[in-house]
């Protein structure tokens, strides 16, 4: 491994104790098992995800360097907490699926908006005034409050097409909710914002957790750039011998070649780049798999 990717870690772990964590309740964990797609028994290139791959950076001409990327990560990242709100959550979990709108990409991925609107007695009361029919505040609230508990409940176990989000403590789905509301304009929802104090490597999971592992498995062989170019996805576990840090960083949030087919050869390769996401937080997603290595 690089000795800078060394110096980084190394910097992660001496950091580790006694810093703030807005989650202690949830003990940082690895990734384990097998990509969301897989369980859902669905290739890439069908899903929304698979079918923009083509975003991002070509890859460069035979005899061509690839395009000038400079690597931009805050000095001492690697020991420096995060203060995230709802805002902040709902982009290192959901955005990838969902959207920056929170739209999603119907039909396959549903809007999350409709369904946070109906936690709101304002907008209840008034679809239903709109509707022609006369509801009380307190009947209202009763609908709103169990359209709450089912957002709760999908955050925390999931559904059918959804992953469950276990990494995420009460606090954090919360903040995201809020966040969610204010997004699809329910009155106050501005008010509701927290600030969520985080360690690198509880950053690093939930963009793993939330987004890397949807495609990806958490653990497996190596697939060769033929197998590349026939659909397999790498699997996490060999992440940080094949990539280096800024390789990581680059492939995240900028995009960058990879080698594909028999003779290889520089492809766009199929993986969307995150450009919403800083490289100070893709770089903790790299050191969380490094501190954490991934299970199967």
């Amino acid at each position: 491994m690089p000795m800078k990717n060394l110096a980084v870690i190394f910097a992660l772990l001496s950091s580790l104790l006694g810093q703030s964590v807005g989650s202690k309740d949830i003990p940082v964990t690895p990734v384990e098992g097998e990509s969301w797609l897989n369980h859902l028994h669905r290739k890439f290139s069908d899903t929304s995800m698979g079918k923009t791959w083509h975003a991002g950076p070509a890859a460069p001409m035979p005899g061509q360097d690839s395009a000038a990327w400079q690597e931009k990560l805050s000095q001492g990242f690697a020991a420096r907490s995060m203060t995230l709100h709802g805002a902040d959550v709902y982009r290192l979990n959901c955005r990838g699926c969902h959207t920056g709108s929170g739209h999603g990409a119907p039909p396959e991925i549903n809007s999350v908006v409709d369904p946070v609107r109906s936690t709101s007695v304002e907008i209840i009361m008034e679809r239903m005034k709109k509707a022609g029919m006369d509801m009380s505040r307190a009947n209202a609230a009763v609908l709103a409050k169990q359209a709450n508990a089912a957002i709760l409940d999908r955050f925390h176990k999931g559904g059918q097409d959804m992953p469950p989000f276990p990494q995420l403590s009460e606090t954090e789905v919360r903040s995201m909710i809020a966040y969610l509301r204010q997004l699809a304009g329910v009155p106050g929802a501005e008010k509701q914002q927290i600030a969520i104090t985080e360690s690198p490597s509880h950053v690093g999971e939930q963009i793993v957790k939330s987004t890397c592992h949807i495609c990806h498995n958490a653990a497996g062989p190596n697939p060769n750039p033929q197998q590349i170019l026939e659909g397999a996805i790498p699997p996490l576990s060999t992440l940080t011998t094949r990539t280096s840090l800024p390789e990581f960083v680059r492939k995240v949030t900028a995009g960058n070649p990879i080698s594909m087919g028999a003779p290889s050869e520089p492809f766009r390769g199929r993986m969307p780049v995150f450009d919403y996401l800083s490289e100070d937080e893709v770089a903790n997603a790299y050191l969380y798999l490094t501190l954490y290595p991934p299970q199967k």
